[in-house]
This record gives structure tokens, sequence and C-alpha cells, in this order.
């Protein structure tokens, strides 16, 4: 419960931050919030769904990563061709809700499936062929 308390308190002060007159884009404005909330909520999904498909965790934290950051720098792209008002710090919060969504579906993936040779916590799967430990 507490570490649930970490995570919230942070988005409850970005997004009660008051933008200044003299900084257009402050670093806790409401937009980074909503940067931060979609980038991990993207992680963590792309994480979940890919975690279905390969056994090791790795694969699934290196698609839910790029394919999140992909996403949040497309958005910048497009706000740099004049759709937007493209921002470093919106890619921050973009790059930072990656690391927070893909923490949280990794510990969720640990308690789910729990750490065995078939799914380690990190690597490839072990697997014993005549008593050898072939790694894959």
């Amino acid at each position: 419960m507490r570490r649930c308390a970490l995570l919230v308190v942070p988005l409850v002060v970005f997004t009660s931050q008051r933008a200044h007159a003299s900084d257009p884009d402050p670093w806790f404005g409401s937009d980074k919030a909503l940067h931060f909330g979609v980038s991990a909520g993207l992680a963590g999904g792309i994480y979940a769904v890919s975690a279905t498909q390969f056994d090791s965790r790795t694969p699934p934290l290196l698609i839910g990563a790029g394919a999140t950051l992909a996403i949040g720098a497309g958005k910048e792209f497009a706000d740099m061709a004049g759709l937007g008002d493209p921002s470093w710090k919106d890619f921050a919060w973009d790059a930072i809700g990656t690391v927070v969504g893909l923490g949280v579906a990794y510990s969720v993936d640990l308690l789910v499936r729990g750490v065995s040779d078939r799914h380690p916590a990190m690597g490839a799967p072990q697997s014993s062929v005549h008593g050898l430990s072939v790694s894959f």
C-alpha cells in the first residue's frame, strides 16, 4: 500500500502545480502527468501482451520500452511538424512513465508466473538435455 501511495502522491503534486507566466512549459504541468500516465499504461499493457508470447522476460521488456518510446517520439515529431507544441520535457515524462509502467508490469509478472528455469527473472530460459544444461 505504501508503494502505491509513492506513485500516486507525485501525480497529485504534478497536476496541482500551476504554470508560471515566465515558464510556458513547466516540468510539473498537467500535460506532463498525462504523458507519464499514458506511457506507463502503454508500457505495462504492451509488456503484458508480449509476455504471453515469450518464456523469457527480456523480450517483453525490450518490446514494451521500444514501442512506448517510439510512440512518444512519434507524438513529439508530429508536434514538431506543426500539430502541437513539441517539448523535450514531455518526452522525458514519456520515458519516466515507460520505466514505471514496465517496473509495475514486470513485478506483477514475477508474482503471477514466479521464477523458475522456464521463466527466469532475466535472461534466457534454461533447458536440460540428457543432464546437460542448455541455454536458449
